[in-house]
């Protein structure tokens, strides 16, 4: 059966339907309780105002549901599988020589393209809303309702010049102006490929603006040669204040498009870019995923028999199956981040594995 005939749009309409009311339902009582906690931790902060705790609220809101965001899926599922068995249309289905695969496709096809839109629409915005999440974080713990999110320990950032040269940048403390970061305290060391220092440049300050380090009250260390002062000159750099930023930022608030980009920067770094990677391969997988959350779905809500009873222990072996896959997905990635697997098995053993499971209980159903 193809997602374009009349049953696989009717199918196709009512995962969709469903997905959209678990989700509404998710991120009301998830949203609720943000509230909630926020209000309690600004409960003696009389400089803060019910609209920022709001506002905080909603930008940690796509963080929130991405977490559950598999289960979203499966509930849904199983709610539609459930009504199709209530009412007796998926009996009718299968009495019509419609085999279950041919029942599963359309669900699958919606699921799967619930999933591409998620990673290539709504994960940017919900990185760029979780940035600002952070941002307001910050401000409500410096109490600087103009801060921006930088380290208040200092930077340390090493940028590839070139195949032979390398730029390591220190700084005692940043902060961001507008589209401007300034930096006090400099130190910029270039050294080749075989750790043995070329120049030494501190500086009392500086600003990063249009591709260049704007740098004031200079002195300039090469071997042999004096030491010289200037009160200013620029330094030419591929950094931006973007990607600084990215250094302190976690994974997950790196928008899908851009990961590439940041993957290839760390590694001509020479920084470690395991997470990134794991996150990168982690959201390709994910409309997969879906899928085979959807088929564990499948197993514990299609029944073509609704006088056995059992329903709710159908409903909690379905939930129960669901946490135990995302359990072990977490622990599989763990180990991914950490090295002791490579990332894409990492990332693809914890889909295969509840894919293959359900689709061989699948097969059995349907022999038997």
């Amino acid at each position: 059966m193809t997602p374009n005939s009349i049953l696989g749009r009717y199918l196709t309409k009512q995962i969709l339907l469903n997905f959209l009311a678990v989700l509404l339902m998710v991120l009301g009582v998830v949203l609720l309780f943000e509230i909630v906690e926020l209000l309690r931790r600004t409960a003696e902060r009389y400089d803060i105002g019910f609209s920022f705790v709001l506002q905080m609220a909603v930008t940690k809101l796509p963080k929130t549901i991405e977490m559950v965001f598999p289960f979203v899926m499966m509930i849904a599922a199983m709610v539609t599988f459930w009504r199709l068995s209530k009412s007796n249309e998926f009996v009718i289905v299968r009495a019509a020589g419609v085999s279950i695969w041919g029942f599963l496709a359309p669900v699958l096809f919606a699921t799967f393209f619930i999933g591409v839109v998620n990673v290539a629409v709504v994960n940017p915005l919900a990185a760029d809303m979780y940035d600002m999440y952070e941002t307001l974080e910050y401000r409500l713990k410096t109490k600087n309702p103009k801060a921006v999110l930088f380290s208040d320990k200092g930077l340390w950032i090493r940028e590839a010049i070139d195949d032979d040269n390398v730029m390591v940048l220190q700084a005692q403390s940043l902060r961001q102006e507008g589209d401007d970061l300034l930096l006090r305290g400099i130190s910029l060391l270039e050294i080749d490929r075989r750790s043995q220092p070329k120049q030494r440049i501190e500086a009392f300050a500086g600003v990063l603006k249009d591709g260049r380090f704007e740098l004031k009250d200079v002195h300039l260390f090469k071997a042999g040669e004096p030491t010289k002062v200037v009160n200013s000159m620029d330094y030419v750099t591929n950094l931006t204040a973007g990607r600084i930023k990215e250094n302190f930022a976690a994974p997950e608030s790196i928008s899908f498009w851009n990961l590439p980009e940041t993957i290839r920067f760390y590694e001509m770094s020479g920084f470690s870019a395991q997470r990134h990677i794991l996150r990168y391969y982690s959201l390709i997988a994910s409309p997969f995923l879906l899928c085979s959350m959807v088929l564990v779905a499948a197993v514990f809500a299609l029944r073509t028999n609704n006088r056995r009873g059992g329903v709710m222990v159908l409903i909690v072996g379905g939930i129960s199956t669901g946490f135990v896959v995302y359990f072990l997905t977490q622990l599989v990635y763990a180990f991914g981040i950490n090295g002791y697997i490579p990332v894409g098995l990492a990332v693809w053993t914890p889909t295969l594995i509840t894919t293959l499971i359900s689709v061989s209980v699948l097969l059995h159903l349907e022999d038997g």
